[in-house]
């Protein structure tokens, strides 16, 4: 799918200019190979313990809002 995106063409880079700093950042990381191995590594981890996600967010510079502990 990335791979037949033209990207020396500028109007693969309009919406560039008008995304936030996080979207451009998750431009560059959606790209890394490593971040889709680690990625596909931890969601395959059936019971994912906290320091887990905690290492993974760490490494990729990743934020995860906070979730309810008893919905309502």
């Amino acid at each position: 799918m990335l791979k037949s995106i033209n990207w020396r063409s500028p109007a693969a880079y309009e919406y560039a200019g008008h995304i936030t700093a996080a979207g451009f950042a998750w431009e560059y990381l959606r790209r890394d190979d490593d971040y889709h191995r680690a990625f596909q590594n931890i969601a395959n981890i059936k019971n994912l313990s906290t320091e887990r996600l905690d290492e993974f967010s760490q490494r990729w510079g990743l934020r995860f809002p906070l979730r309810p502990r008893n919905p309502t």
